[in-house]
């Protein structure tokens, strides 16, 4: 059976602020498609104005940016990860019910409460404390709503 290459795909209002956060959240980094947008334009087969946007003072894609784990393997004539990616996709809806799937992220032994507040710093909101005998986690909002959890 062949192993397969997969990313997590995130709708979003505001795909570069998204992904700020959540490079800033999981210490990821996000990609640079500069080199890839250059050549499509040079090539006509990407309008600059339509299609692009200034973000960390390079092209970036309008509609769609993604962010990857910084010791994994990426394209460097694309930007594109080979590994741990989030990608942010522009969608004209907001998000409206819970969702379906969620990130879990681990703060480590008594590092929950440190991992909370940072994150809110970030812009995350606390959707409520869980205590259960299985656990305690917090369950968290990223800055569009998107559930996630911190143990």
């Amino acid at each position: 059976m062949t192993t397969l290459h997969w990313k997590l795909v995130i709708d979003a209002s505001d795909p570069h602020a998204q992904a700020e956060f959540w490079a800033q959240a999981l210490g990821y980094l996000v990609e640079d498609n500069s080199a890839q947008i250059a050549r499509l334009i040079a090539l006509g087969h990407v309008s600059e104005e339509r299609d692009t946007v200034e973000a960390h003072g390079r092209r970036a894609w309008r509609d769609l940016v993604a962010v990857r784990h910084p010791d994994d393997p990426y394209d460097e004539a694309t930007g594109i990860g080979h590994g741990r990616r989030l990608l942010f996709q522009r969608v004209p809806e907001a998000k409206t019910v819970k969702n379906r799937l969620h990130l879990d992220l681990h703060a480590g032994p008594g590092q929950r409460d440190a991992e909370v507040a940072r994150l809110e710093g970030l812009g995350a909101t606390v959707l409520r404390r869980v205590e259960e005998p299985g656990g305690a986690w917090t369950v968290m909002a990223d800055p569009e709503g998107n559930e996630y959890c911190v143990q």
